[in-house]
């Protein structure tokens, strides 16, 4: 995979995600064998949205590797308006080895990947959140083993996570299940290519408004906030429509008995989901935060590696 992108993670194979998923178990299992596996290797990491765990396990991750990370956010020049997304892909090629991306626009991490010669890594955008979904799935195949025949129920708004959720989930031949309200369903192109993707790994996807058919006997819900970044001023109506999808311990007994409740971070306690299952015994929000860090080490040594 030396060289690929991460863009989208329909470009990969099923085979692909799997192998990466494998390296960061093992990076998790033994990280003092991986300590300069990418010594003299850099990354570039463009930031248009505010992060922790992005940035933190960005940078950490790529030291602990050997490597340098070197961090840019709108602040010291946005990518596209004081020069072009092509002649700024064609700088950072001659310097680092790889090029994450942080942005509001799914097209800036295309149009960079489609110039630059080195590796471009979606680190979230409006669409995608990649690098997130192969945390969750890793967290995933840490809980339960095998993710075949797994069933994800995601609760609350289409949004960019839900989308990657559903790639990824088709890829490793899961169930997933998209829970929400009408009007906020997972964007059609999407939801139609993780259908396709589905339909040829064994996987099934589903979007539907009723609780009951999404999450009974699910091995995890999943949520997410409710208003994402840029859309703060819809934040008031969306709260009140999206009450009877608040994560709940009602909502999770909906779920199987042995189901696990993930959410990406920051969570909004007591909108999306309460504390008494934000902080349930069978919560993995914070292995999933520390799989951030395995999962984008994972991604650098499979597409940077020596």
């Amino acid at each position: 995979m030396k060289g690929r992108d991460l863009v989208a993670l329909w470009e990969w194979t099923a085979e692909e995600v799997a192998s990466v998923l494998d390296l960061a178990l093992s990076v998790a299992d033994d990280p003092a064998r991986y300590a300069d596996a990418l010594r003299g290797k850099t990354a570039f990491l463009y930031f248009e949205k505010p992060s922790l765990r992005t940035r933190v396990t960005g940078e950490v991750g790529l030291a602990q590797l050997g490597g340098t990370a070197v961090t840019q956010t709108p602040e010291m020049g946005r990518i596209g308006k004081r020069e072009s997304v092509a002649d700024v892909a064609r700088n950072l090629e001659r310097w680092v080895d790889i090029i994450c991306m942080r942005t509001f626009s799914q097209r800036l991490v295309e149009e960079t990947a489609e110039v630059a010669s080195v590796p471009v890594v979606n680190l979230l955008t409006d669409l995608l959140h990649p690098c997130q979904a192969l945390a969750d799935l890793l967290t995933l195949r840490q809980r339960f083993g095998d993710l075949a025949g797994r069933h994800l129920a995601y609760v609350g708004d289409g949004n960019n996570v839900a989308h990657s959720l559903l790639i990824a989930g088709a890829l490793s031949a899961m169930k997933v299940s998209v829970v929400g309200p009408r009007g906020y369903e997972p964007n059609l192109r999407v939801f139609d290519r993780a259908r396709e993707v589905a339909a040829a790994h064994g996987g099934e996807v589903l979007y539907t408004p009723d609780l009951r058919e999404g999450i009974s006997g699910a091995d995890a819900v999943y949520t997410d906030v409710w208003a994402s970044m840029g859309q703060e001023d819809e934040a008031q109506a969306r709260r009140a429509l999206f009450m009877d999808y608040q994560v709940n311990d009602e909502l999770f007994s909906l779920a199987s008995e042995h189901a696990v409740f993930m959410h990406c971070l920051p969570a909004h306690r007591g909108e999306e989901v309460s504390d008494t299952v934000a902080d349930h015994e069978r919560s993995v929000i914070f292995d999933q935060a520390e799989n951030r860090l395995h999962a984008i080490k994972a991604v650098y040594l499979a597409l940077v590696g020596h």
